[in-house]
């Protein structure tokens, strides 16, 4: 018989027992989005792109496609914004841009809002929600359309309804990526 067998281990009495560190406060600020961002904005998108089908994008974007489609929504005066760590890390970024490119649809936009995969989950998406909204008032914009893949993103739909969104739509197999067939949920709202 071993030691630890017949002489159990010995603890502390509660009350000698050092207390553990309080676990950090989630924190962060948002603002506008600013072209040193863009690099950071670039690398959590392309997290999506390789890693899930909540964008049917395939091939990583590259920085200058991200200035450019930057460059456009300053152009069309769109709101592009970041979630901020205190320490200065960008852990989120949120944007509006065209929905189609036809003149009748100007005041009709699409959002878009990616996370960084350690910020999901702590309510940071619904914070860009409220601010990209407001801001998308603020512009001028009528109309938001949300565009969702309808196989694994269910906290997306969830929070677009939250905001209220309605459901207008779902198209199924439009998009093949991983190897399997997928769809899209259609939400809008109007910003009145």
């Amino acid at each position: 018989m071993l030691e630890e067998e017949y002489n159990p281990r010995r603890r502390l009495p509660p009350h000698l027992r050092a207390v553990p560190e309080p676990e950090p406060e989630f924190a962060f600020s948002i603002r506008d989005a600013e072209a040193a961002d863009l690099p950071h904005i670039r690398e959590i998108y392309n997290h999506y792109v390789a890693n899930s089908t909540v964008t049917f994008d395939e091939d990583p974007q590259t920085l200058a496609e991200v200035r450019s489609k930057f460059r456009h929504a300053q152009k069309l005066g769109y709101p592009w914004i970041v979630a901020v760590s205190p320490s200065g890390q960008i852990l989120g970024y949120a944007n509006v841009s065209p929905w189609k490119q036809k003149a009748a649809y100007r005041y009709t936009v699409e959002n878009s809002i990616y996370l960084r995969a350690a910020a999901t989950g702590k309510g940071l998406g619904t914070a860009l929600m409220a601010e990209l909204l407001s801001r998308s008032k603020a512009a001028g914009i009528k109309e938001v359309i949300a565009v969702i893949a309808d196989k694994g993103a269910d906290a997306s739909i969830r929070m677009h309804e939250s905001f209220g969104f309605t459901r207008i739509g779902h198209m199924g197999k439009v998009g093949f990526k991983f190897g399997r067939w997928l769809g899209t949920v259609l939400m809008q709202k109007s910003l009145k």
